[in-house]
């Protein structure tokens, strides 16, 4: 085989290889779309402006209104983000070695899916509190999958090592960053939970509730307010102790981003939490604090896959399938 033959295949291996990765990143800057689409939904209360599902009014189009432009839109760039799913899991299944990364975008396909169907009935019955929860939770576990799926087709993804003790040090970072994902999973419900049950100013200061530091408990929306922003403190810790993790060690170097990141984004949370309450629940902030919720979700789960890679958790090669 001549010499100019290997290099032409070595750039088409190399274009086909980037084909995952573009694909992923355009899939999770749909989904993060997506996330700030249906916080327009429900901060602008146009949850049922569209009444019928899957239809709009009978029509695939109906005219971009009002509350129908944010609800429609909402169902438009969903059905982008699905298509962009099952593309990826295509080739992935076409391209990809590692099982393990198939079968993840595999399941995304499936959960997108399940997100679509759980929209519809969300529609159909009329905004049950408990179906509503459940299509904000699983849309973070979607946003946290396509982050995953960002980082592992990623060209240097089998290139992370760390010298000397540093597999031990990531092992103790990718811990403190699973808490701190959990902990963010378990606020983000909080939220929607106070969110869906109309108690965004049930404590109408901030910082202080009441005046005081613990308010009179005496009802369901200013107990799960509160709550929500003690959940908000424990995710603050959690997130000092998974930077106090990366800081400590010059070894893991690879994590100084999402760390950055982490620290960039906790601290826009608690003051978007304030500005909520100041302005009163307007419809920009209120976005805005669901977005960076789960974009501070996302720097997590970035940070703990990358370390969970040095600590030498994912071992599979990259390439063509088997």
């Amino acid at each position: 085989m001549s010499t100019l033959t290997l290099r032409s295949a070595a750039r088409g291996a190399a274009r086909a290889s980037l084909w995952p990765h573009a694909l992923a990143w355009a899939l999770c800057a749909a989904t993060g779309i997506l996330l700030a689409a249906g916080a327009l939904v429900t901060s602008t209360g146009s949850s049922l402006a569209v009444p019928d599902w899957p239809l709009a009014y009978g029509r695939l189009f109906p005219p971009m209104v009002g509350g129908i432009l944010y609800e429609h839109g909402h169902r438009l760039i969903a059905g982008t983000a699905g298509l962009l799913t099952a593309m990826l899991a295509l080739v992935l299944w076409r391209l990809e070695r590692r099982r393990w990364v198939r079968q993840l975008a595999w399941a995304a396909l499936g959960l997108v899916v399940f997100q679509g169907v759980l929209g519809g009935i969300t529609v159909l019955l009329l905004l049950p509190r408990a179906v509503s929860i459940s299509h904000a939770l699983f849309a973070q576990i979607f946003f946290s999958a396509t982050v995953v799926l960002v980082q592992v087709t990623a060209p240097g993804w089998a290139r992370l090592t760390v010298p000397g003790r540093g597999r031990e040090v990531a092992a103790r970072a990718a811990r403190a960053g699973l808490y701190t994902a959990a902990a963010l999973l378990l606020q983000l419900v909080m939220g929607a939970t106070v969110r869906h049950n109309g108690a965004g100013l049930a404590i109408p200061d901030f910082p202080l509730a009441y005046g005081r530091l613990v308010p009179p408990l005496d009802s369901f929306p200013v107990a799960i307010h509160f709550l929500h922003r003690l959940g908000a403190l424990a995710v603050l810790l959690l997130v000092g102790l998974t930077l106090w993790r990366v800081a400590r060690s010059i070894d893991l170097a690879p994590l100084r981003a999402p760390a950055l990141g982490m620290a960039a984004l906790a601290t826009a949370q608690i003051l978007l939490g304030g500005a909520v309450i100041w302005s009163q629940r307007a419809v920009s902030a209120t976005t805005a604090h669901l977005v960076v919720g789960a974009l501070l979700l996302g720097a997590t789960v970035w940070l703990t896959v990358r370390a969970l890679a040095l600590a030498g958790g994912f071992g599979a090669p990259r390439g063509g399938r088997p």
